[in-house]
C-alpha cells in the first residue's frame, strides 16, 4: 500500500468518528458492492487522495463533505471495485485502433470489402492491416478452403500492390496477400519455422494463411517497412498506442490492466509515461518471453518494482509464455487428435525446453511465472513443469502463484492439480461463449463436457479463478465476459454452453476484482472497496447482481474513478 494511503489510514483511526476528515469525493444515494464480507453493501462511500476513507450509510458519509469535496448522486446506480483486466494485450489493444477492425465481420466478403476500401486510401509504400476475422463465425463459407482457412486469391485481387496482413481474432494465425509474402521473403521453398507453419495446399502453393510463429515472418517484414521513420515518429507512435488503449480500458470501467508480454523497451515506456502522470491506469506488466534469457537475467531484476508511480506500475512476473495455439487454429496443443482433424493434435509453439529455462530464471529472480496452455496436453505439460521446479526449490507453489493463461481444455486427471499446487487459473470466460459454436466440432461430446472452461468445477475444487478478456482478441469489455460467466450463453442464441460451470454474480465480480488482485499479488490494495485501499471504483447504469441476468449485457459503464479522481464519465 502506498506510504500516504497507510499515514492517512493510521489518522483516520486515530480521530475516530467524531472528527471526520473531508472527502475528494463521494459517491452516494446508491448500492455499493464493496465485496469486502465486513462491509458488504453499503449506500456510499468517500474517497481523499488516491484512497477511500470510508464506505457507509448516505447519512454517515454525508460527515465527510467539505467545501471542495466532488459528490456525486449515483441516483440508485451500483458501484463496484474497479475492474481488472486479469488477462490483455495492451500495445495490441493500442494498436488495434489503428488499423482496421475486422471483429464481427460475418464473411469473407465483408472482410476482403474493407481491405479493398483501405487499400484504395493507402498511401504507397504504405502496408494494410487489421485484426479480429474468424473463419468460424461466419455466415457463409468461402468457395475454396485449405485446412479450414480461405486462401489469400480474393485478397490478391482487392490489393495487388498493396502489402496486406490480416491477424486473426485469436492472434494464433493470419492471411497474407502475395504482396506482403514477397516483402517477407515467403515462397514455394521457404520452410516452415520452428513452431509455427506456412500453410498449403495440395499442390504445395502458399495459400497466404500463416499458423503461429509463422506469421512472424511478415511481422518481421512489416516492421522492416516502419524502419525509415525517426525515433521521434516511433516514440509518438507508441505513445498514441499507449494513450487509446488507456481510452478503450476506462470507457469499458478497467482501472488496472495485467499486460501479458511487454517488451524491456515497452516497459520503459510505461515506466517514463507513469513517473509523468501519463499512462492513465494501473499497469501489471509481464516481462515478454522473448526478452527473458541468460544473458538477461541481470535487467530482470534491475526492472522488477512493486507499486511504482503510486501504484501505476508493477513490473514482477514473466508472460505469457506461449506452449501452444489455439483451439480456432487447431493449434491448441491436444492429447489426442481433433475430430474434425485426425491426423493433428495442435503445435508446441515454445519447446518445453525453453519453457523449463525461463521458468528456471523466473525463479532466481522471484518472478511470477504466467503460462498459455489452452489444450490438455498443453496444460498438462504446464503443470508437470510447475510441480517438478517447485519441487526442485522449496515447495512453495502457492506462494509463488505462478498462473496458467486460459486453462480452457483440461484433461480429468489434471483438475485437482490446480488447488494442490497452488496454480492460478487465469482465464476468459468470454472465450467459452465466443468458441462455444465449433468447441463440440473440434473436440467432440466427451472431452467438451469432461473439461472445457472448467469455472465452476476449479472454484469449488479451491483454486483461484481469474477472468479477463484476451484484448485484442474480444473487446475489453468486461460486462460481456461476466455475462458469460453467470449465463455461457452462445452469442445470438438461446442456448447454453455447459451451464453447469456459470457462476453466482457475486462470484463472477469476484473474478474480475479480488481474484485478479490476488494473481497479482494486490489484494491488500485494490480488489475490494474497503477502506484503506486505492479509491479505483467502476460505476455502471444497472444492478447486475440483481434482477434478469440481461443487466450484465444492458448495463453501461458511468463512471470509472482511478485513484479518486473520475478518469472517465458516460455525460
Amino acid at each position: 500500500m502506498a506510504l500516504r494511503s497507510l499515514v492517512l489510514f493510521a489518522a483516520l483511526a486515530l480521530v475516530g468518528c467524531s472528527s471526520s476528515p473531508t472527502a475528494d469525493l463521494v459517491l452516494t444515494n446508491g448500492t455499493v458492492a464493496t465485496l469486502d464480507d465486513d462491509h458488504e453493501q453499503v449506500e456510499a462511500l468517500a474517497a481523499a487522495d488516491d484512497t477511500l476513507l470510508a464506505v457507509g450509510s448516505a447519512d454517515a458519509i454525508d460527515a465527510y463533505v467539505g467545501g471542495d469535496t466532488r459528490v456525486i448522486d449515483l441516483q440508485g446506480r451500483l458501484a463496484v471495485p474497479g475492474f481488472i483486466e486479469g488477462h490483455g494485450h495492451y500495445m495490441g489493444m493500442g494498436q488495434a485502433q489503428m488499423q482496421l477492425d475486422l471483429l464481427g465481420t460475418s464473411s469473407w466478403g465483408r472482410v476482403v470489402a474493407k481491405v479493398d476500401s483501405s487499400a484504395d486510401e493507402t498511401a504507397s509504400g504504405a502496408w494494410v492491416e487489421g485484426r479480429g476475422w474468424h473463419q468460424e463465425k461466419w455466415t457463409s463459407t468461402p468457395e475454396r478452403m485449405v485446412r479450414g482457412f480461405p486462401t489469400n486469391a480474393r485478397l490478391n485481387e482487392a490489393a495487388p500492390d498493396t502489402p496486406v496482413y490480416l491477424t486473426h481474432a485469436s492472434g494464433h494465425a493470419a492471411i497474407a496477400n502475395d504482396a506482403a509474402l514477397e516483402a517477407a521473403g515467403i515462397g514455394p521453398n521457404t520452410p516452415d519455422p520452428e513452431g509455427g507453419t506456412i500453410v498449403r495446399d495440395a499442390q504445395e502453393r502458399v495459400t497466404g494463411v500463416l499458423l503461429e510463429t509463422a506469421a512472424g515472418l511478415v511481422q518481421e517484414a512489416l516492421d522492416a517497412s516502419r524502419s525509415g521513420m525517426s525515433a521521434a515518429d516511433r516514440r509518438a507512435r507508441r505513445e498514441r498506442q499507449v494513450r487509446l488503449a488507456a481510452e478503450e480500458a476506462l470507457a469499458n470501467g478497467v482501472t488496472s490492466f495485467q499486460d501479458q508480454g511487454a517488451s524491456f523497451e515497452t516497459i520503459r515506456l510505461y515506466r517514463e509515461m507513469a513517473e509523468r502522470g501519463a499512462l492513465d491506469i494501473r499497469m501489471y506488466a509481464m516481462v515478454a518471453q522473448g526478452e527473458v534469457t541468460p544473458e538477461t537475467q541481470e535487467r530482470l531484476a534491475e526492472i522488477r518494482t512493486v507499486g511504482a508511480a503510486d501504484q501505476h506500475l508493477t513490473v514482477r512476473a514473466i508472460g505469457e509464455v506461449t506452449v501452444d495455439g489455439a483451439l480456432g487454429s487447431r493449434s491448441a496443443w491436444m492429447l489426442e487428435p481433433y475430430d474434425d482433424a485426425p491426423n493433428d493434435t495442435g503445435i508446441n509453439v515454445t519447446p518445453m525446453e525453453r519453457v523449463r529455462e525461463i521458468a528456471e530464471i523466473g525463479l532466481d529472480e522471484d518472478y511470477q511465472i504466467a503460462v498459455h496452455a489452452i489444450g490438455d496436453r498443453a496444460n498438462r505439460e504446464t503443470l508437470d513443469l510447475y510441480a517438478s521446479l517447485f519441487e526442485a526449490a522449496d515447495g512453495r507453489g502457492a506462494e509463488r502463484r505462478w498462473r496458467v493463461e486460459h486453462a480452457q481444455h483440461l484433461h480429468p486427471d489434471d483438475i485437482s492439480r490446480f488447488a494442490d499446487l497452488g496454480v492460478m487459473a487465469s482465464m476468459q470466460a468470454i472465450h467459452a461463449c465466443s468458441d462455444a459454436p465449433y468447441n463440440y466440432q473440434r473436440l467432440g461430446a466427451q472431452r467438451v463436457d469432461q473439461g472445457a472452461y472448467l469455472w465452476n468445477t476449479l472454484w469449488a475444487d479451491g483454486a483461484v479463478v481469474g477472468n479477463g478478456t484476451d484484448v485484442p482478441v474480444e473487446k475489453i469489455d468486461p460486462l460481456a465476459s461476466l455475462h458469460c460467466t453467470a449465463t455461457r450463453q452462445v452469442p445470438g442464441t438461446d442456448t447454453t454452453f455447459t451451464p453447469d460451470e456459470t457462476l453466482t454474480r457475486r462470484r463472477a465480480l469476484q473474478s474480475y476484482t479480488i481474484n485478479n488482485a490476488r494473481m497479482a499479488f494486490e489484494e491488500d490494495v485494490k480488489g475490494t472497496l474497503t477502506p484503506g485501499k486505492l479509491a479505483d471504483v467502476t460505476v455502471l447504469s444497472e444492478n447486475i447482481l440483481t434482477g434478469p441476468p440481461e443487466r450484465l449485457r444492458e448495463a453501461t459503464v458511468d463512471y470509472t474513478i482511478v485513484g479518486g479522481e473520475v478518469a472517465y464519465a458516460n455525460e
